[in-house]
């Protein structure tokens, strides 16, 4: 895939929260749209035109018996003609994600540091362009790369007209004592989980901003940010989910009132390449992982596709700030 990306970065008109972005005037009256679909079940801004006024029953907003024969259950959750971009979307619980998105209808691109595409990315974009009839792009990137990224975020924007959210789930672990951290590892993990989403988040919101487009973004946290996990030492990787969950609330109440909201997702241990290298290091953690899960069990990427159709459509447009706990209840002992 080819983009035009010199065509595509506008020149900066505002200053929003210390950087430059394309955002019009119209941004800060209560009564602008950012995002109009006739998708969409209903329009969270419409709750303030209707302030004054007795609201619709719930039975008023169900869609009608022809609609629900021609499969429009849950409008909330479709998604035809919407964009979206996944990092750390090229395998594992990314590419999970895509494939959920993509069988609700909307356009994904894929954006990994891979040098090619994963066998498991060439499965799933055959089956959504052969059963689904969506469609699913990679693009090669490196979210530590500002620059880069706010190109490729440009250049998918300007392709479509629109962005409509992000999930930002690139991320990589490091197994090590505090004592014996590397500072390169440290500056690994770091620049990755935590510096790779903000850039992400902020090329996502420059974007959204400049088509005036409303919509979600979630940043992919861990469990990890909110425990010390048994059998697995990791302090660094531990403290930058950490970090990605404050981001998501701070970034909440930067960019809610213009529409974009922003949520964290702590999954618990999941099935997933990074885990693997995990076990190849110290076998035993999958046991003690196991034995800590109400469950009994650990996750499989498929498992989250549901939390990520949830947080990026209109099903969740009253949610922004929150943290989205997912662990199997390993935290609610």
């Amino acid at each position: 895939m080819s983009f035009n990306l010199a065509r595509c970065l506008a020149p900066a008109r505002t200053r929003f929260a210390g950087a430059a972005i394309n955002a019009p005037r119209t941004l800060v009256s209560s009564s602008a749209r950012l995002y109009s679909s006739t998708k969409s079940a209903f329009n969270p801004q419409d709750i303030h035109n209707i302030s004054h006024k007795r609201p619709e029953h719930i039975q008023n907003v169900l869609p009608s018996k022809k609609e629900v024969h021609n499969a429009r259950r849950f409008g909330e959750f479709d998604m035809e003609g919407r964009v979206y971009a996944i990092t750390g979307g090229g395998r594992g619980l990314g590419l999970s994600m895509a494939e959920a998105l993509i069988e609700a209808g909307a356009k994904v691109y894929c954006l990994d540091r891979l040098e090619t595409p994963h066998p498991d990315f060439i499965t799933a974009k055959d089956k959504a362009e052969n059963e689904y009839g969506g469609a699913l792009e990679y693009i090669r990137i490196d979210v530590r790369n500002s620059v880069e990224v706010n190109n490729t975020f440009a250049a998918i924007a300007a392709q479509n007209q629109r962005l409509d959210g992000l999930i930002a789930a690139a991320g990589i672990n490091h197994l090590q004592s505090a004592l014996e951290h590397s500072e390169q590892a440290m500056d690994d993990v770091m620049s990755i989980n935590y510096n790779g989403v903000f850039h992400s988040a902020t090329a996502a919101a420059r974007q959204m901003f400049n088509y005036q487009q409303k919509g979600s973004i979630l940043l992919v946290a861990s469990m990890s940010g909110l425990i010390a996990n048994k059998g697995m030492t990791s302090p660094v990787y531990n403290s930058s989910k950490a970090a990605v969950i404050q981001l998501a609330r701070s970034l909440a109440m930067e960019w809610g009132r213009y529409g974009i909201r922003v949520n964290s997702l702590c999954p618990g241990h999941i099935i997933t390449p990074m885990v693997d290298e995990v076990f190849q290091q110290n076998p035993a953690a999958r046991a003690t992982w196991e034995a800590e899960n109400m469950l009994g069990r650990l996750a499989l990427p498929q498992e989250f596709r549901g939390s990520a159709l949830f947080c990026l459509s209109d099903a969740s447009s009253f949610m922004t700030g929150s943290t989205l706990l997912i662990d199997g209840g390993h935290t609610a002992w």
